[in-house]
């Protein structure tokens, strides 16, 4: 046991010296990097075990913590049995996953006060999922899928399409796609299912010029661009100058000639506008498990103000008969249904458009709620919102 019981003690280090910060820390994926680079002789391998038993730690962090100051190996145990099978945790799994795996009701691992704002998230099977790390989804952007599908076989990397999109494909490898030539040539990119489903549902035509209020790095603006194809155009703009560069890199990687980068909007009137609001990204949970712990009521309240504010800023924008499409990565009513209803009352002259595809979500409260465990996601939700 002398690899396993080295990489416990590390493990078990880490743990701790990030204990005092994980109920406060937004940052605690880069303070956990910055530990791992200060540590000599810590090499690839070793920090992707070590990154996922802190994240399983933080996922399933009232099972495991309790026993870190009380029992030490038994939160060795527990961490073992409850992280993801994969090389890097291989050595570790073997050794310390030993008797019975740890058992109980997987909605104690979310935090209580966040029941009234999500109660579907409480049920087994949703909470069940929390608990679980979210897999890879790529989006391919191509019209010839099985190019890609060839390079990545030849890889050895194992992957699945999704049932329900037909650009999306799970990959099930942990790989670098920056090393092939479908990264290279903009054939794919990465972007979660859930998210790919946003704009898949509002079922939008080819042609039209659309803004992308809130663009971000642009996993979304080149969705869109792609939608509206050749005869469309996406203007995509963001407070961030670094977030539109990585835009600009992925765009002109991709090909995509209708994608306009740009610091503020140049039309009066456009026939959509997509505001992918600034959230709590509490449908992040499973990527980002440290959000449970972190995130507060209060948070989600200074979102939604803000949410709010983009919408009667952006609504201006859509040209009667057009859409506005609003988006989050968050599963909190206060940030979804209840900003959609108060931008509703203030502006009657938009209504709900019904989705053109639901993916097996029940539309409520004027929008649609990705849920994680039905397609094995990340949590999103969407409203569009026609003019009269």
């Amino acid at each position: 046991m002398g690899i396993a019981a080295s990489q416990g003690r590390v493990y078990l280090e880490l743990a701790r010296a990030l204990q005092p910060h994980w109920r406060g820390d937004f940052a605690l994926p880069a303070r956990l990097q910055r530990l791992l680079a200060a540590r000599p002789g810590c090499g690839s391998r070793d920090r992707r075990l070590y990154r996922e038993l802190i994240y399983t730690t933080l996922r399933h962090l009232p099972w495991i913590e309790p026993c870190l100051a009380t029992d030490p190996n038994e939160a060795l145990r527990r961490a073992a049995w409850l992280s993801a099978a994969t090389p890097a945790t291989t050595t570790f799994r073997a050794a310390w996953a030993t008797g019975e795996p740890p058992a109980g009701d997987p909605s104690e691992l979310l935090p209580a006060w966040f029941r009234p704002e999500a109660p579907a998230l409480f049920t087994m099977e949703e909470a069940a999922a929390q608990a679980r790390r979210a897999p890879l989804w790529l989006r391919l952007q191509t019209a010839d899928p099985a190019t890609v599908h060839a390079e990545l076989r030849a890889r050895g990397w194992p992957f699945s399409p999704s049932p329900i999109l037909p650009d999306a494909l799970r990959l099930e490898a942990e790989a670098d796609l920056t090393t092939t030539e479908a990264w290279r040539t903009g054939q794919l990119e990465v972007q979660d299912l859930g998210s790919q489903l946003l704009l898949a549902s509002t079922g939008l035509a080819p042609g039209g010029h659309w803004l992308d209020a809130c663009a971000g790095a642009g996993g979304k603006s080149l969705q869109l661009a792609r939608l509206l194809g050749p005869t469309g155009s996406v203007e995509a703009t963001d407070l961030r100058p670094a977030a539109l560069a990585e835009l600009r890199e992925r765009a002109t990687r991709a090909g995509l000639a209708n994608v306009r980068i740009t610091t503020r909007p140049s039309r009066t009137a456009y026939d959509g506008v997509l505001v992918d609001a600034p959230c709590s990204g509490t449908g992040t949970w499973r990527r980002a498990p440290h959000l449970k712990w972190v995130t507060r009521p209060e948070h989600l309240a200074r979102a939604a103000a803000r949410q709010a504010a983009l919408l009667r800023q952006l609504a201006p924008l859509v040209q009667p008969g057009g859409l506005l499409v609003y988006a989050t990565c968050s599963l909190a009513r206060s940030e979804n249904a209840a900003v959609v209803a108060g931008f509703l009352q203030e502006h009657p002259v938009f209504t709900p458009k019904p989705p053109a595809a639901d993916f097996g979500f029940a539309p409520a409260e004027g929008g649609l709620t990705v849920w994680p465990a039905r397609h094995d996601t990340d949590g999103f939700f969407v409203a569009a919102l026609r003019r009269g």
